[in-house]
C-alpha cells in the first residue's frame, strides 16, 4: 500500500509549524539540559520582500519569482549540506509545484466558505516562533530575513496547511468509516504477533506517471544523493514528499511489514537497520525513498524506553589554554572522575578540580544520541561513560545515578488501531482530492 498521500505544501524547515507534528523531534527534547552533540567522539545580505516577478498564475492568483526564492532559501537553510548549482533548477521546480498546491488548497477552502483568516495565520506563526524555534515574532522575522527568506513564506505555508486541514475535516473525514470488526481483526493479529518486529519508517513518496517517470526517478536520485551528503530527511520529506505524512517529516509511525502492503517496500524494510536509507524504490504510482528510524519487538519492553537519572560532569578549558595544558587538565579531570564514589560523591570531587555538574532525573534513553545509548545501557549505577568532547571546547562524562526499566507491553489500544486505519483511508482520499484540484485548475506559466 502507498502509505503516503499528497501534501506537497509541507514545511521545508526541520521543525513543525503546528502543534502535534514531528513526534520524532519531540523525543529529543529531554536531553536539552545537557546540550549534547549528536556526533559523540569519545576521548582517553537580506532579500527584498517587496520584489515581485511573476512565475505562474493559478486560477488568477500570482506566484512570483520572489515567492520561489524565499521558499528555496528556507529549504536551503535547513540543510546540513550545500545544494549544488546543478540541483538548484530541480529544487526550484519542486518549490513552484508546492506553491501551486498551496494556492489550490487556499482557493478551495475560500470557495467553500472555510477561508483561513489572517488572524488564524498570525496566531499559528507566533506559536511556531515561540514554541518550535524559541524566538519572539520579531526575532523570527529577523532570522528569516537573514537567510534570504521572509515571514510571508512561512505564513503562506501555514495558510495552506490550515486550509487543507479544514477541507479534509469537512469533505473527507466524515465519509471514512472503519468497522469494529476490522479493528478487532487487526487487534487479534497484533496480539498473535507479539515478539515479532515492528518498524518506524520515514518515507519520501514521489508520484509518477508513464510520461514523467524518468524525470521523477532522476529527481529521486538527486534527493538520495543530498540525503547521503547530510541533508535533513525531515526537511526533504516536507518539501518534496507528495504525501500527507510530509507534515510529520515523512514519519509513518510504527508499523509491521504487512501494513506496507507493497512487496517491494516490505522486502526493503526487512533488510534495513536503524538509520539506514534506501531508494528510490519503484512502486505502483511512483517512487519511494525509505529511512528506517527505529525498530522494536511488538508487545515487548524495549530497553531504550528506560528512564535514566543522569549527572553530567563537565570540564571547560579556559581561554588561551595550549594543547599541552589541555591534555594535562583533561588527564587530571579523568583521574578525578575515576576516583568518584557514585553520584553522591561527584559534586564535591568535580568542584575540587574546577568541573561543573548538571542533573537530569528523567531522561529517556531514546532521547540521547545513539552512541551514548549503547554505552549507558551497559552501565551500573555510579559508573560513567568514557569522556567525550574535544580539547578545544572541553570534555565531559555522564554518570548513571538511577534507571527505571520499561514495563509496558500492552501494545496499541483499540482506539489507536482505529485511528490508524482511519488515517490510512483519509490519506488515500486526500490524494485523489488534490489530484482533482490540479486537474480542474487553470495555470499559466511565465
Amino acid at each position: 500500500m502507498q502509505m503516503c498521500v499528497s501534501s506537497a505544501a509541507a514545511m521545508a524547515m526541520a521543525l513543525p509549524l503546528l502543534a502535534g507534528a514531528a513526534q520524532a523531534q519531540v523525543a529529543t527534547q529531554g536531553s536539552d539540559a545537557f546540550n549534547l552533540p549528536e556526533d559523540i567522539s569519545f576521548i582517553v545580505e537580506r532579500s527584498n520582500p517587496n520584489e515581485r516577478r511573476a512565475t505562474a498564475r493559478v486560477n488568477g492568483s500570482i506566484i512570483t519569482g520572489t515567492d520561489v526564492d524565499h521558499r528555496v532559501a528556507l529549504f536551503v537553510a535547513a540543510q546540513e549540506s550545500e545544494i549544488s548549482p546543478e540541483q538548484m533548477p530541480a529544487l526550484r521546480l519542486q518549490v513552484l509545484r508546492n506553491l501551486i498546491d498551496e494556492t489550490l488548497k487556499v482557493q478551495e477552502a475560500a470557495n467553500l466558505d472555510m477561508a483561513v483568516t489572517q488572524a488564524d495565520v498570525d496566531q499559528s506563526y507566533e506559536r511556531y516562533a515561540v514554541q518550535a524555534r524559541g524566538m519572539s515574532v520579531e526575532q523570527m522575522n529577523e532570522y528569516l530575513y537573514s537567510i534570504g527568506s521572509s515571514p510571508r513564506t512561512i505564513k503562506r505555508q501555514i495558510q495552506g496547511e490550515l486550509a487543507w486541514d479544514r477541507l479534509l475535516q469537512r469533505n473527507v473525514r466524515p465519509f471514512v468509516n472503519v468497522s469494529e470488526g476490522e479493528v478487532t481483526e487487526l487487534w487479534e493479529r497484533l496480539e498473535a504477533s507479539r515478539g515479532t518486529t515492528e518498524y518506524r519508517v520515514g518515507e519520501i513518496y514521489l508520484a509518477a506517471t508513464p510520461a514523467n517517470r524518468a524525470q521523477v526517478q532522476a529527481n529521486a536520485n538527486q534527493i538520495i544523493e543530498q540525503l547521503r551528503e547530510g541533508g535533513s530527511f525531515i526537511a526533504y520529506a516536507r518539501q518534496f514528499s507528495e504525501a500527507t505524512s510530509a507534515i510529520q517529516g515523512g514519519d509513518l509511525g510504527w508499523l509491521r511489514l504487512e501494513q506496507l502492503q507493497q512487496p517491494t517496500l516490505e522486502a526493503a524494510v526487512a533488510q534495513m537497520t536503524p538509520g539506514q536509507l534506501v531508494g528510490p524504490l519503484e512502486i505502483p504510482g511512483g517512487y519511494s525513498i525509505l529511512l528506517l528510524i527505529d525498530q522494536r519487538q511488538i508487545g515487548m519492553p524495549d530497553p531504550r524506553d528506560a528512564v535514566l537519572s543522569l549527572k553530567q560532569i563537565s570540564y571547560t578549558f579556559g581561554p588561551g589554554t595550549t594543547p599541552e595544558q589541555a591534555e594535562t587538565q583533561a588527564a587530571a579531570f579523568v583521574e578525578a572522575v575515576e576516583g568518584m564514589n557514585g553520584c553522591g560523591d561527584a559534586d564535591a570531587r568535580a568542584s575540587a578540580v574546577g568541573a561543573s555538574t548538571v542533573n537530569n532525573d528523567e531522561i529517556a534513553v531514546r532521547a540521547l544520541p545513539e552512541a551514548l545509548q549503547t554505552v549507558l545501557l551497559q552501565l551500573n549505577v555510579g559508573e560513567t561513560t568514557p569522556p567525550f568532547g574535544d580539547l578545544q571546547e572541553g570534555i565531559r562524562v555522564l554518570m548513571l545515578c538511577g534507571r527505571d526499566d520499561p514495563t509496558d507491553t500492552s501494545g496499541p489500544s483499540v482506539d489507536q488501531i482505529m485511528a490508524q486505519l482511519e488515517d490510512e483511508r483519509i490519506n488515500r482520499r486526500a490524494q485523489r482530492y488534490l489530484r482533482d484540484l490540479r486537474r480542474d485548475a487553470v495555470i499559466d506559466y511565465n
